[in-house]
């Protein structure tokens, strides 16, 4: 907390800055928040906690800071101090709760995103959409009602894919194989393309990224040791990820683990390994499309990847290599869509502001398609979509390859 030099250079970053205009509101202020809770100088009340609920740890101002305070570090640490103090309200400690109980468990999960299918293929989901029954609901369950991805009847099931002399592994993750199967079915198709074959790593888990942004370190640091004994013991060059949220979490493991003698070496060495989809493939001899695919695309960073991985270039690479194809830029790519994580049920209001401004500058593009690199991102675009009535679709980049890609076989 002591590299910030209050120069200010993080406020015209940080979006809820930019919304509220507070300063307690900005990076610099919650890092003074956090500080003076650290030293005694401050209590937990509703009011610095709501503060430090509505970062969307989207870690913008890291980019923008010239002393490099780890932002993201400093506000995971002062979450977790407050839910180990117990000083966070009752529905930051029921999320707290929720997420332990089912993300560490894939059998939960399951059973979650079954019941889910059959609320959405009963009917059920229309008819209370049209009654407008769902305004009864918390606020919490409503703007989670309303961020519901369509569920597909079959969940993504990986099955070990030959490819050339490279192998890696592919974090399937908790959600994605449920609510986006399709996405998970591409990477392993275009790393097939490049003559990267993908191994199964049946026992892997949920990243313990929502544990982490909630507070809650002790299942972070459970799921991510489970993990690395998954992932390390199946002897591949890379773990290929392709939720941005997902790989910036297990490339950190190597600083939630650090002060772990059993693991500490072990996470260096996880996370060494760890890349996302569009950095994997732009390191390859890659093979572009050959066929091409007329379409206007826009592209919208996923915070994690821009800010956190610092990854900007290598998804427009490869969008760019696709013939026919042209990327519109937003005026503010990088700017948060209001997802982040959970967020956008935790903190509905802001989330919608944000998701507003977001759809606003994706209309002004005139791209029909958004592609990002986050299943969270594509969860909220969707929603945005379907909120400001406007057509189109929210798809993954690896997706736009894959048809690119399955375009060179209709020849």
């Amino acid at each position: 907390m002591s590299q910030c030099v209050h120069c200010g250079f993080c406020l015209q970053q940080c979006p809820t800055y930019l919304q509220l205009g507070t300063e307690t509101d900005s990076p610099r202020g919650r890092i003074h928040l956090i500080r003076a809770l650290v030293d005694g100088r401050a209590e937990a009340t509703p009011a610095l906690v709501n503060h430090l609920d509505l970062c969307l740890q989207c870690r913008a101002c890291e980019t923008a800071c010239p002393s490099s305070v780890p932002f993201g570090r400093i506000m995971e640490s002062g979450r977790a101090m407050l839910v180990q103090r117990g000083a966070v309200p009752l529905a930051w400690r029921l999320r707290v709760r929720l997420l332990r109980a089912l993300f560490p468990h894939p059998r939960r999960l399951h059973l979650l995103f079954t019941l889910l299918r059959l609320y959405q293929r009963s009917g059920l989901q229309r008819l209370l959409r049209a009654t407008r029954l769902l305004r009864l609901l918390p606020g919490g369950l409503a703007g989670a009602e309303a961020m519901l991805a369509h569920v597909p009847s079959r969940p993504f099931a990986l099955q070990a894919s030959e490819g050339g002399s490279r192998r890696v592994a592919l974090l399937t993750g908790c959600v994605m194989p449920y609510l986006y199967p399709r996405t998970h079915e591409a990477t392993v198709r275009v790393l097939a393309r490049n003559g990267v074959g993908v191994a199964n790593v049946p026992g892997q888990r949920c990243c313990g990224a929502l544990n982490l942004h909630a507070g809650d370190r002790r299942t972070a640091r459970e799921l991510a040791r489970h993990n690395i004994d998954a992932f390390l013991a199946a002897d591949v060059e890379a773990i290929v990820v392709n939720s941005a949220g997902c790989g910036s979490a297990m490339k950190e493991y190597t600083e939630l683990l650090e002060h772990d003698t059993e693991y500490a070496e072990r996470a260096r060495r996880f996370s060494s390994l760890v890349r996302d989809v569009t950095e994997y493939l732009t390191a390859l001899p890659f093979r572009p499309p050959t066929r091409p695919m007329p379409a206007r695309v826009t592209y919208q960073d996923s915070c994690h990847l821009v800010h956190a991985q610092r990854v900007r270039s290598a998804p427009r690479e490869l969008l760019r290599a696709i013939p026919g194809l042209e990327l519109a830029e937003l005026e503010a790519p990088d700017r948060c869509c209001g997802s982040a994580g959970v967020y956008n049920f935790a903190q509905r209001e802001m989330s919608l502001r944000l998701l507003d401004d977001k759809m606003r500058d994706i209309a002004a593009s005139g791209a029909p398609t958004i592609a990002t690199a986050n299943p969270g991102c594509m969860m909220q675009l969707e929603a945005g979509l379907r909120r400001h009535r406007l057509r189109g679709r929210a798809v993954h980049v690896v997706e736009l390859l894959d048809e690119a890609y399955r375009a060179e076989e209709r020849r």
